[in-house]
């Protein structure tokens, strides 16, 4: 098997897994237990919320811990107490949906994935509450410029400010894709609420993390015990956290070396492919690559690639599920010829150098194949 959906998931790496294993039956206990046993494991939970933050510059008591990346989303949104947010056309659907029911309005990209600041600009109004982009998109990899868009959020603070507008405006980004490639820093970024997902850096999957600022005021989604200072009530999923910091670690031992070796199975994936046109040119993660053979149907592209023991995928897995076309190719600009014919290839850690050639092979030898049967 040559896997190249890593965006879509990742497995749960053997140093994680073994992290974990303690917590499922040895130390199973309640962290809200009065007894030892089960304050040890309060204090190995808090810990493990603490080496999370850490890695994006912020504090344990700044993390909610979520069941993953949709909830932080939704819990994001809280902080709307009016019907007034701008998200970017190309957001997953976690945030688009949340956004539409909270009237979002979508922020144009550029022809290259990026942002359109000038959009956003017009677009933000006096009631503006929040302010949605991801920092690296799902299906094209794009990584955007935060802190250009933070720095717009701030002049609009201050002008809001002079004009006695007492209305809050703050900066959310879902940075679950961007993890283990990027050097993440809330206070770099200017964000002031942050999505995690571990299931996308080799940790668990059911386990996210909303970062939010002391200036973000959310509310519970969900009602009980009290957990997570009443933010997000459940018994903890300390398994899924202690998983989730060991993968974060590693993502954060590896990072450099990591985004080397991605941007240098890039090139040889690019410049072995024949006959496709290359979507993602700049500005993206370095294990992403989208490519599209125009005139050719990409999902039985894909049926025949799994035939030959390889997985790509046409977009995001909740989209590709349901028969939808990419709504963040459209919003690039590209034909409906363009997107049927586009596909994601994600790499990672069940990758090598040997099958970065394979599977450039076996492309190359599917497309022909393809194109030859539609001529006849």
């Amino acid at each position: 098997m040559i896997y190249l959906d890593h965006a879509a998931a990742t497995p749960v790496s053997d140093k994680v897994l073994e992290a974990m294993r303690p917590y499922f039956s040895v130390d199973f206990f309640n962290p809200s237990a009065a007894y030892l046993p089960a304050k040890k494991v309060a204090t190995d939970y808090e810990a493990a919320k603490g080496a999370i933050a850490h890695a994006i510059g912020a504090k344990a008591s700044d993390l909610v811990i979520t069941a993953g990346a949709t909830e932080a989303n939704n819990l994001a949104f809280t902080v709307i107490n009016t019907c007034s947010a701008l998200y970017l056309e190309t957001e997953h659907e976690s945030v688009r949906a949340v956004a539409k029911a909270y009237g979002g309005v979508a922020v144009k990209v550029l022809a290259n994935g990026l942002i359109d600041l000038n959009d956003l600009k017009t677009k933000i109004t006096d009631g503006t509450q929040l302010i949605s982009i991801s920092l690296a998109n799902n299906e094209l990899g794009t990584i955007q410029p935060l802190a250009e868009v933070a720095a717009i959020i701030r002049d609009v603070k201050i002008n809001r400010m002079k004009r006695g507008i007492k209305t809050r405006l703050l900066l959310h980004s879902d940075a679950s894709q961007a993890l283990n490639l990027l050097d993440i820093n809330v206070s770099r970024l200017g964000v002031d609420l942050l999505t995690l997902n571990a299931a996308k850096v080799y940790g668990p999957k059911g386990v996210g993390a909303l970062y939010v600022s002391h200036d973000a005021k959310i509310k519970p989604l969900t009602l009980g015990g009290g957990q997570e200072k009443g933010l997000r009530s459940g018994t903890e999923n300390v398994p899924g956290v202690i998983g989730f910091a060991k993968a974060v670690e590693l993502a954060k031992e590896h990072l450099n070396g990591n985004r080397k070796k991605y941007a240098g199975w890039r090139k040889i994936l690019l410049s072995e492919l024949k006959d496709y046109e290359l979507i993602n040119k700049k500005h993206c993660l370095d294990n992403f690559v989208v490519v599209s053979f125009e005139g050719l149907d990409a999902e039985r592209l894909i049926f025949l690639l799994e035939e030959k023991g390889v997985y790509v995928a046409t977009g995001a897995a909740c989209a590709a599920s349901k028969g939808e076309k990419s709504h963040a190719l459209k919003a690039i600009g590209l034909s409906n010829e363009q997107i049927a014919g586009s596909l994601r290839l994600t790499m990672g850690e069940t990758n090598n150098e040997t099958q970065i050639h394979e599977v450039a092979k076996i492309i190359n030898e599917v497309v022909a194949k393809e194109r030859t049967r539609l001529t006849k």
